[in-house]
């Protein structure tokens, strides 16, 4: 079929809207019609060529959509069926085995090669050249794909596919760093840093699990306001002063868990900084690969902390997806209070309020 979709072009160029041919849905594949995709960073350095990902490709990976053809060999999923995508893996692999599918062995050429594991794409421009697919198993900023039926979660009929989105992704990335990775004790302490969109996923799951000081860091006075509305207990401006030495102050002595969500090597350190005896942190921003960051392994060795570096939340979707659906359904979790949604032809405007900070969390809605 021909389809509408977004095609990213090079490093800092405009996302163009053209009409590509999508072929049918391989055996393990679904074609879904996209009710709407959100916006995250990711695409944005993919764009940017921070990975080496060929372009042109369609990126988007938060897609939330109605299935449309069902693949030969894919159980379980039915026309008109509605889902919420998440990423790819190989579900045959020592990690996916063990329940960790997000660290898949295969989980960059799954994910960043934009295209199928035969070298094939799903698109195909009007002169006939390949344009790339596949972006996480889904390139979700196109009207029609072909996504991987793995990674799909079913959802309910009545589900809000213009909001879930981003729970196949950023919101999941967040909060499954806090519930999945971090797992904070009720009553126990937390900084997070960044108050993106994944910063604030985090803080609503932080809360959710019970902690009871949460300290959002950044140096965006409306940001960290805002996250004061949703639940911190305490903000840190870390442009007025050092988050370190205000956490240990707050905290007498440091947090118990923190977060840094940013991939910023000076706000990795003080990350680390920031934590209380045998204190456990963890880093799920992205940076560009070489990026290094300081550590004082001398200080941190008698401390008795911990790190880990987390990927989409180390989340096993078709749980942790419906997960934080019933959470929102109880109030729990309104990370609808991060989103604003913008038309399809809208998209790189939608990018350029990502980038600017004036959206959170930008929901593309076709």
């Amino acid at each position: 079929m021909k389809t509408r979709a977004a095609v990213a072009l090079g490093p800092g160029q405009d996302f163009e809207i053209r009409e590509l041919e999508l072929d049918e849905p391989r055996p393990d594949e679904v074609t879904v019609r996209m009710v709407a995709s959100g916006v995250c960073h990711t695409d944005a350095i993919i764009r940017d060529q921070w990975y080496p990902v060929p372009l042109p490709a369609v990126l988007g990976h938060e897609g939330a959509g109605v299935v449309e053809a069902v693949g030969s060999a894919v159980q379980g999923l039915e026309v008109g069926d509605r889902v919420v995508v998440g990423p790819a893996f190989c579900g045959e692999c020592e990690q996916c085995l063990a329940g960790h599918p997000m660290y898949c062995l295969n989980f960059y050429d799954r994910n960043f090669s934009a295209r199928r594991t035969d070298g094939s794409t799903a698109f195909t421009a009007a002169d006939g050249t390949a344009v790339g697919s596949n972006f996480f198993g889904q390139s979700s900023f196109a009207e029609h794909t072909n996504v991987v039926a793995h990674g799909t979660v079913k959802v309910a009929e009545d589900a809000p596919l213009d909001l879930l989105g981003p729970l196949g992704c950023g919101i999941m990335t967040g909060a499954g760093a806090v519930l999945n990775v971090l797992a904070p004790k009720p009553g126990s302490s937390i900084a997070i840093f960044g108050t993106g969109a994944v910063g604030m996923a985090a803080m609503l799951a932080a809360k959710a699990a019970g902690a009871s000081t949460i300290i959002m860091v950044d140096i965006v006075p409306s940001r960290l306001e805002f996250a004061r509305g949703l639940g911190a207990t305490h903000t840190v401006n870390s442009k007025e002063q050092d988050p370190a030495s205000a956490i240990a102050e707050l905290t007498g002595g440091g947090v118990e868990y923190a977060l840094d969500t940013t991939g910023v090597p000076a706000v990795f350190a003080q990350m680390t900084n920031s934590l209380g005896i045998r204190g456990h942190g963890a880093l799920v921003g992205a940076a560009r690969m070489g990026t290094e960051a300081p550590i004082d392994i001398g200080t941190l060795l008698v401390r008795g902390v911990s790190m880990s570096t987390v990927v989409e939340g180390d989340a096993v979707p078709k749980e942790f997806i419906p997960r934080l659906i019933a959470l929102h359904e109880r109030g729990a979790f309104p990370f609808d209070a991060l989103t604003k949604t913008y038309a399809f032809d809208d998209i790189n405007a939608a990018f350029a309020d990502s980038a600017s900070g004036e959206t959170l969390k930008p929901i593309i809605v076709y």
